[in-house]
């Protein structure tokens, strides 16, 4: 495969957003119901939203760019974690929330995430953040694991309303 990981621009939205679309299900428990995953991709991932993001000072989203397809995206957040449960957890401060990592599924296991989760610490060290924290949902192991092993550890939980149920959260921390 050959791509590039850039930072991405507001011709991205629509692609960002189809992206989502496919990716952000991946992440959720076998107990989500599809309406529920609907409402949130609606609710936060469409190519509005993304068009938001993209125009927000504080969000940086980088993307993995195949032949000009988007494969795979992150999303950075440089602003004091407003939730009190992760502000209170986090230790490596000043930190950046990656609230976003994903790659379609027909590039996982190609070292393009790990790609990417590079790309974006590096993102994250240039703006002048010491940490950077995500939350994940505490039944992706798959994900659990990746970010394990790109150098993250639990620190703390949080909560997550997907839809109409609330899913459980770890928080994962590390300096960059």
């Amino acid at each position: 495969m050959t791509h590039t990981i850039r930072k991405a621009t507001a011709d991205d939205a629509g692609p960002l957003a189809a992206l989502a679309a496919v990716t952000f299900p991946l992440a959720c428990p076998p107990s989500s119901s599809p309406e529920d995953i609907a409402a949130h991709v609606a609710n936060t991932l469409s190519e509005r939203h993304f068009r938001e993001y993209l125009a927000d000072p504080y969000v940086s989203i980088l993307v993995i760019d195949a032949d000009g397809a988007l494969r795979g995206y992150s999303l950075l957040v440089n602003r004091p974690a407003g939730d009190p449960d992760v502000a209170s957890a986090l230790k490596v401060l000043p930190s950046m929330e990656l609230s976003k990592c994903y790659v379609h599924p027909e590039h996982h296991g190609l070292g393009a995430a790990g790609e990417l989760m590079r790309a974006s610490l590096q993102a994250a060290a240039e703006a002048g953040a010491a940490g950077v924290w995500l939350g994940v949902n505490s039944q992706n192991a798959r994900a659990i694991r990746f970010y394990e092993k790109s150098g993250f550890r639990k620190v703390g939980s949080k909560s997550f309303r997907l839809g109409t149920t609330v899913e459980h959260d770890f928080v994962l921390e590390r300096a960059v």
